[in-house]
């Protein structure tokens, strides 16, 4: 593992049931790293290994963590991550409280990213009375304040609204122009293609691996957009709807009409069907 934090070759069991089998994962200082996937992919298994929330499995096949001092961690786990019977202020208060943070070495950018995101003005308002962009972002701050050294962001922009998501990025962004290595996880492909680097998930197991433009450029075959769903029953194994279209993969790469160059989400939704008729044994799944 060439990245300063991560996680080597992780296994995760709960029982029977493999959540993470042999996931490696950087986060090099300065750099945001996206972890997608949906539901059950193993994205909050793999974030609160890193984060130090959880040990992989044990025996040599359960993998190694490396992580900085849990001081130095900034933590932002699912739900609302922050204490809705407290004021803004008094949320960051007891946070730096917790983590034994001085009033003077609290990260140096806090006070700019409250105004910036618009908690200032209501910094002694109750956090349950703010909207739920604005707990996310009040979250993300607080997760922050020790200016730390590893970052990890689980789904920090699901669910809130299109200005909401620009601060949060704005913040995310900000933590690693300050050197923070930020490991985040998202069901937004979009977002995902802003990050440094991208690990794909699917059932607990690496799908796509590396930057957006090295995803994208090992997608095989090509991708052809059609204005209906496809008449061809093959062609239906492999296809998908997008923004009131549909995508057809052709995996032998002959350009179809209506070629198109993929993008991040052509990549991934290629990478997706190309796993699933490997396991269901069709044709054509080795293109």
């Amino acid at each position: 593992m060439t990245a300063a934090w991560g996680a080597e070759a992780v296994s995760v069991s709960f029982g029977a049931r493999r959540a993470l089998d042999q996931v490696t994962v950087g986060a090099p200082p300065g750099q945001v790293t996206a972890v997608v996937g949906g539901d059950g992919a193993g994205k909050t298994t793999l974030l609160r290994c890193v984060a130090g929330a959880l040990a992989p499995s044990g025996g040599p096949m359960g993998g190694r963590v490396r992580r900085p001092a849990a001081g130095r961690i900034g933590y932002l786990p699912p739900g609302p991550g922050v204490y809705d019977d407290l004021t803004v202020a008094e949320n960051l208060r007891f946070r730096s409280a917790v983590y034994r943070v001085p009033e003077a070495a609290v990260g140096p950018h806090t006070g700019e990213s409250l105004e910036r995101t618009g908690l200032a003005a209501v910094r002694d308002r109750l956090a349950g009375q703010l909207s739920g962009g604005m707990r996310r972002k009040l979250a993300v701050i607080a997760a922050m304040l020790p200016g730390p050294e590893l970052l990890v962001l689980d789904e920090p922009t699901t669910g809130v609204d299109p200005v909401s998501r620009a601060d949060l990025w704005w913040l995310i962004a900000r933590a690693a122009a300050d050197g923070a290595a930020v490991l985040m996880s998202t069901t937004y492909l979009d977002e995902a293609a802003r990050a440094a680097h991208v690990l794909v998930l699917d059932a607990g197991r690496p799908l796509a691996a590396g930057t957006p433009a090295e995803i994208v450029a090992a997608a095989p075959g090509t991708i052809a957009v059609r204005p209906g769903p496809p008449a061809d029953a093959d062609e239906r194994r492999r296809a998908w709807r997008r923004a009131g279209t549909w995508r057809v993969w052709q995996p032998d790469g002959v350009p179809a009409a209506g070629s198109v160059p993929p993008d991040l989400q052509d990549a991934v939704c290629v990478a997706a069907l190309r796993a699933e008729l490997e396991r269901a044994g069709l044709e054509g799944a080795h293109a």
